[in-house]
């Protein structure tokens, strides 16, 4: 979460100095977020994989709520990033 708000910060940064970055940045802050949610997928079935008695479906299905966090963080900041890029871009 911490290096998904520096990209945020980045992204609010590239619009005031460099536009042609927004998009981009916008799309990294994307990837980031959905290789931490399929890392914390990876972690939450190694565990699982682990465990002879197994979990209760709730702490399985809390671990799951938790690991949507990132994801839903950087598709905002990639919504942000596209808003950005079209108040940027010139009018016809």
């Amino acid at each position: 979460m911490t290096f998904l708000t520096i990209i945020l910060l980045a992204l609010l940064l590239a619009a005031w100095k460099a536009p042609a970055w927004v998009k981009e940045i916008g799309m990294i802050a994307l990837v980031v977020g959905v290789i931490w949610a399929l890392l914390g997928f990876f972690v939450a079935a190694e565990y699982l994989a682990r465990t002879t008695e197994g979990a209760s479906q709730s702490v399985i299905w809390a671990g799951m709520k938790i690991m949507v966090i990132p994801l839903m963080y950087g598709l905002i900041i990639y919504l942000v990033s596209l808003f950005i890029r079209i108040i940027q871009k010139p009018r016809i």
